[in-house]
């Protein structure tokens, strides 16, 4: 790393320097001028611009395209979300449906939340930790079949519990449990 600036950092790589936007949390991180770095990028590419952003974790450079695919949502908007909040108190306030807490980064209004949190809840991952893809997608499933994410969640957790691992039985066997509660 060549320099460090309030809202990016110069980095050389292959003898060619490339200034790079990070999220406000990392600069503290970062170890002093001169010292090597490993960071994931994103190549934002606008007719006028070709700029890069910088994330330590691969999870904050994925929240941070996740981001960027909702409407009204651009980059420096994304990187002061990732700047405002940790990234286990971002997702704790999407699950959570925080509006007040999400409210506290800057140029993010009342709205804008509401929206993060309605389009973000189901793509991003949960904070309370993912059991395995499978898992990840048999809920996703149900959700999208117009379950509550918490029932469907709450039944899946049963069926996974009993060392069932194939999505396709997960969904079926989570389907008939909730179908012999509704029936029972």
């Amino acid at each position: 790393m060549l320099s460090k600036k309030p809202d990016n950092i110069l980095v050389e790589a292959s003898g060619v320097g490339y200034q790079v936007h990070v999220p406000l949390n990392l600069l503290s991180r970062l170890p002093n001028e001169g010292q090597e770095i490993f960071l994931h990028i994103h190549t934002h590419v606008r007719e006028d611009a070709l700029q890069l952003y910088g994330f330590q974790a691969e999870d904050e450079r994925r929240i941070f395209t996740t981001l960027l695919g909702i409407s009204g949502i651009g980059p420096r908007m994304a990187l002061n979300v990732l700047s405002g909040l940790s990234l286990d108190d971002f997702l704790s306030a999407l699950e959570s449906e925080d509006v007040a807490m999400l409210c506290r980064i800057p140029g993010l209004g009342k709205k804008t939340a509401h929206r993060l949190i309605l389009e973000l809840r189901e793509k991003l991952p949960s904070v309370s930790g993912s059991k395995s893809r499978a898992f990840d997608d048999a809920l996703s499933a149900l959700v999208n079949l117009g379950y509550k994410k918490n029932v469907a969640q709450e039944f899946l957790e049963q069926v996974y519990k009993q060392g069932e691992t194939d999505i396709e039985t997960l969904i079926r066997e989570t389907l008939k449990r909730m179908s012999e509660k509704k029936h029972g």
